[in-house]
């Protein structure tokens, strides 16, 4: 007889309105495993999450633990029940120390009612200790890393004494070293017996962690898979309806003349670097975290001052000192944070694809509205943007619309060049072939790409060359259509180390 799970949800059907968010779904999880739920955007994740949580009621279906009916219909039954999760926009408390956030809603109190801070401190070091954090928890918990925070958000839970730990997207905005930190804490809390629900669009990270994995598609149940004995391959179509490999095809480009040349550029974190990138060509560069890619990117968009080297577009002295100068010259960027640097979250959708071209529609110093308004809703329709969701602040959109919205504002600018910092994260796998054949059908169209990313898969199979990054300079180049990921590793680490390439050749 199979063991009974230590968590099953049954028939969970859910309506929004009209829309039909969970049909009959199921999902079940056991002691000590870590089970990942994979799915788009839209496919109904995170919603039978919220109903585990209690931040939404179910219209049908069970929630059973140990083997007996619970009703989960707030938070606080969540909680009582030993459930916690981890989401993806952090709920933690800012401006408020460490030990405040472990504390809050449990506050120990001296005999006279008065909050005790010798108590809550002991306590603090406590909880972090059971997950081997080294915080300290004097520290505004806001001047902490998005990784450390997400630390403290892990001590609380351990320290509820979690049955059911729920990570949507956990290393969304973690480095690598922070990553590595919360497998070791995954690991540990697997042991402990701990179930974990783990949400993630990695699937090279879900492979590494996942003992099952659960697909979700528009609302359904589509199946569960041991691990080893189901595949990469084999999840995406289950996914997506599409194998995928069939992600990153294109048909051979043919680029032309070069389009963005850097001589020298530097700063003091990164350079010397040269690089070229042609018209009609896409040019990945890869590297560890802290490699210096985002910051070369950067400079050359003029966010970050140079302290030498020049830029040219199209055979031009370009020398923006600022974005603005950059967007003049015709240079667009997708910064890797979309939410801090490339969004106005609280702005309309049309605002934030508008902005950067508002002076091709003024007139003696008004915006000529109605034009503009037709401009973006082209956009919006050229990358399949819902146009009820023009006047809808951005933050309201999926990660996938998200990133949709920031590249149609370079659309609409029609920028010669582009540069795309992890264009696809946090982006499920539907709108990442949506972005990769815009950026192929941009290419095409004689633009010249510069695409950043961490995912050596997608680094290698939508670009024509690679360059690899190391301590702040190129490092190696590489054609795209022969490279494998051990190739790009061995650079990336110095496994292989030769001299930084010159003038586009490897050394």
């Amino acid at each position: 007889m199979a063991e009974e799970p230590l968590l099953r949800l049954e028939g969970v059907t859910k309506r929004f309105g009209a829309t039909l968010a969970l049909d009959d779904v199921r999902f079940d999880l056991r002691a000590g495993e870590v089970h990942a739920l994979m799915g788009e955007n839209g496919a109904g994740k995170s919603t039978l999450m919220k109903i585990l949580a209690g931040n939404i009621d179910r219209d049908a279906g069970r929630i059973v633990m140990d083997g007996r009916e619970i009703e989960i219909r707030s938070p606080r039954d969540a909680r009582s029940h030993g459930i916690a999760i981890i989401h993806q926009e952090l709920n933690t408390v800012p401006f408020m120390t460490v030990a405040e956030n472990l504390a809050l809603g449990n506050e120990p109190r001296t005999a006279l009612g008065l909050l005790d801070r010798r108590r809550m401190m002991a306590d603090a070091r406590e909880k972090l200790a059971r997950i081997h954090a080294d915080i300290d928890p004097a520290r505004p918990l806001g001047s902490l890393s998005v990784g450390l925070q997400q630390m403290v958000e892990i001590a609380r839970a351990a320290s509820e004494e979690a049955r059911v730990l729920v990570l949507d997207e956990p290393t969304a905005a973690l480095s690598r070293s922070e990553a590595l930190e919360l497998y070791r804490i995954i690991s540990q809390m697997r042991a402990a017996g701990v179930g974990l629900v783990y949400i993630s669009h990695r699937m090279e990270e879900v492979w590494q962690l996942a003992d099952r994995v659960t697909v979700f598609r528009d609302g359904t149940y589509v199946g569960t898979g041991r691990m080893g004995a189901i595949t990469p391959t084999v999840v995406v179509r289950m996914m997506v309806g599409r194998a995928m490999g069939d992600l990153y095809d294109h048909a051979p480009r043919a680029p032309g003349d070069v389009m963005l040349e850097v001589r020298g550029l530097c700063d003091d974190r990164v350079g010397p670097v040269d690089l070229a990138v042609r018209a009609g060509e896409v040019v990945a560069m890869a590297g560890l975290i802290g490699s210096g890619r985002t910051e070369v990117g950067r400079l050359i968009f003029g966010a970050d001052p140079r302290s030498g080297g020049t830029v040219r577009i199209a055979g031009r002295d370009s020398a923006p000192a600022d974005p603005f100068g950059a967007i003049a010259d015709g240079i667009g960027m997708v910064p890797e944070d979309r939410k801090d640097q490339g969004l106005f979250l609280e702005h309309s959708v049309e605002d934030n694809i508008a902005i950067s071209s508002l002076d091709r529609f003024v007139t003696a110093g008004v915006v000529r509205r109605g034009e503009a308004r037709s401009a973006v809703t082209r956009q919006m329709e050229r990358l399949r943007l819902r146009l009820s969701a023009l006047a809808l602040p951005v933050r309201a959109l999926s990660g996938g619309n998200q990133q949709k919205a920031a590249l149609a504002r370079w659309l609409l600018r029609d920028s010669r060049v582009l540069i795309l910092d992890e264009p696809t994260r946090g982006v499920d796998i539907g709108a990442k072939r949506e972005i990769y054949e815009l950026i192929d059908e941009l290419a095409r169209a004689g633009k010249a790409i510069l695409v950043i990313s961490s995912d050596l898969p997608e680094a290698i199979g939508i670009s024509d060359r690679l360059l690899v990054m190391r301590a702040g300079r190129i490092v190696h180049e590489l054609v795209s259509a022969s490279a494998t990921e051990e190739d790009v590793m061995v650079h990336a680490t110095g496994a292989g180390a030769g001299t930084p390439h010159s003038d586009g050749a490897t050394a």
